[in-house]
């Protein structure tokens, strides 16, 4: 009796592929009506125009409609469909809070993703260097020299890339005494000379 269990090679049907993730991720897209990509400056000025009036006033700005049909007539909204609209701003909130933490997760996961294969190529060129010293390994040589060549370039773009502060100006010395005052070109005073 064996205590191991079969490795089977076929991925979880119920764990997506990226490019699954993708396809489907572009599909809600289509479904969803009110989708409307703006650029960073277009985002910047709509956030700064709905920081100007908190929710909490416009709440009560909401209230006014109900109060007298000649708001809503001459605003042009009825005050079902403003309620409808506002009810689907919380909803949709709601819906980017839960689309952020999915990023954030998958962000974080690939990241993970991403150390492991660091650590992974250190090892393998560590126990590779060690290895390519051996004659019988000598196949390995020229990638362990490829290795070295990455890393120097990778080291010569970082030193370039870093900002370099500009060394402080000489302060110039400051006189012992103070300059005389400049003498006018000529003085119109009538008392005398001492």
């Amino acid at each position: 009796m064996s205590n191991t269990t079969p490795v089977s090679s076929t991925p979880d049907p119920a764990k997506l592929t990226p490019e699954a993730v993708i396809a489907q991720l572009r599909t809600i897209q289509s479904q969803i009506d009110d989708v409307a990509p703006l650029s960073k400056q277009q985002s910047k000025l709509l956030k700064q125009r709905v920081r100007r009036q908190p929710k909490p006033i416009v709440e009560a700005s909401i209230n006014v409609i109900g109060v007298l049909d000649n708001v809503s007539q001459a605003i042009g909204q009825p005050l079902d469909e403003v309620r409808q609209m506002q009810d689907d701003s919380l909803r949709w909130d709601a819906v980017a809070d839960e689309a952020r933490a999915f990023l954030k997760n998958i962000e974080g996961a690939n990241l993970i993703r991403h150390q492991r294969l660091a650590l992974i190529g250190m090892q393998a060129y560590q126990i590779g260097t060690q290895l390519a010293k051996d004659p019988d390994k000598a196949v390995l040589v020229a990638h362990v020299e490829e290795v070295k060549r990455l890393k120097g370039v990778s080291r010569r773009k970082k030193t370039k890339q870093a900002p370099q502060t500009p060394s402080p100006a000489p302060a110039s010395p400051a006189p012992a005494s103070p300059a005389p005052a400049p003498a006018l070109a000529h003085e119109t005073s009538t008392e005398p000379k001492a």
